[in-house]
């Protein structure tokens, strides 16, 4: 099968494959497919029980047999158990305009957030970051990401900070915002190596390159992490019980004064993740909610 390789290109008629797999098999799911597929999206569904669901877009119709075969790989590899592919027609499209309408330019605080897709000039005045909604979490447009630039933002308002770590980068975006609003050198850390390497072609899109160096680790553990710390400001978007779990490592990583930015937690997950925090000697400064999404602004006493 030869795919079409822009996603954009009107043609007469598409087929759309959709199948759901558990998150420890979701970075992988883009490469598994990329090749035969116009485009591969995925997000995740079920919070609770860890699952996401791909969508995989093609320009003629799929061979299911190869599309099974995929899947079926990807569950040995990973020892997991995939939901059952299944196709469907899709209208023709006009998907540079569906894009533009379902990922509109934000601005958040000082910060506009744009995709490749966007024309118009950017405002005068704002810090501008250039990410598009890809395999990556994190395009602007989440609660906790929105949130977390705005804590971003409020904290350029008390101090400067050098030596900055994201941990969990997903797209990067996060890092890139830091990068660009003090001017300094960034730590971008994720443990999925697709989410690295997106954050690696966003930093070289957004310019960054000399400021952010992105790497795979596990938490706190890698080299990388180790070598270039303490940091005066950690940013952390990813789940409640992760952000609990790592509470000591941060603690230990983090500089004498320095703060940090945590979410990707529910409201009802803000007392835990906090309790976890003040514990290690954290101090609660800002909360910023966003809808039933929380983000949390601590200091190092």
């Amino acid at each position: 099968m030869t795919a079409m390789t822009n996603p954009f290109q009107q043609s007469p008629q598409y087929w759309r494959v959709v199948f759901t797999i558990p998150s420890d098999a979701a970075g992988t799911a883009e490469e598994a497919f990329n090749d035969i597929t116009l485009a591969v999206s995925g997000f995740e569904t079920d919070e609770a029980n860890g699952i996401w669901t791909f969508e995989l877009l093609f320009g003629e119709e799929p061979d299911m047999a190869e599309v099974a075969r995929r899947v079926m790989v990807m569950e040995m590899l990973h020892s997991i158990k995939a939901g059952k592919p299944e196709m469907s027609k899709v209208e023709q499209v006009d998907w540079l305009a569906q894009t533009a309408r379902s990922f509109p330019p934000l601005t958040i605080g000082r910060f506009y957030v744009y995709g490749s897709h966007v024309e118009e000039p950017i405002p005068t005045g704002l810090i501008p970051i250039k990410v598009d909604a890809g395999a990556a979490f994190g395009s602007g447009e989440h609660g906790t990401t929105s949130c977390c630039l705005e804590a971003l933002d409020w904290l350029s308002k008390k101090r400067n900070f050098k030596g900055i770590l994201d941990m969990g980068c997903g797209s990067g975006i996060l890092a890139i915002g830091a990068a660009k609003l003090w001017k300094t050198d960034v730590v971008a850390v994720d443990i999925d190596p697709v989410a690295v390497r997106v954050t690696q072609e966003n930093v070289q899109i957004n310019r960054e390159t000399t400021r952010i160096d992105a790497a795979v680790s596990d938490g706190y553990s890698g080299e990388m992490v180790k070598k270039r710390g303490p940091y005066e400001l950690i940013v952390s978007n990813i789940l409640a019980r992760p952000l609990i779990e790592f509470a000591p490592q941060l603690y230990k990583n983090l500089a004498e004064n320095g703060y940090a930015v945590l979410s990707g937690l529910l409201t009802s997950q803000e007392t835990q993740v906090t309790n976890a925090h003040v514990k290690q000697g954290l101090k609660l400064e800002k909360r910023f909610v966003n809808g039933e999404w929380c983000t949390l602004v601590l200091k190092k006493k």
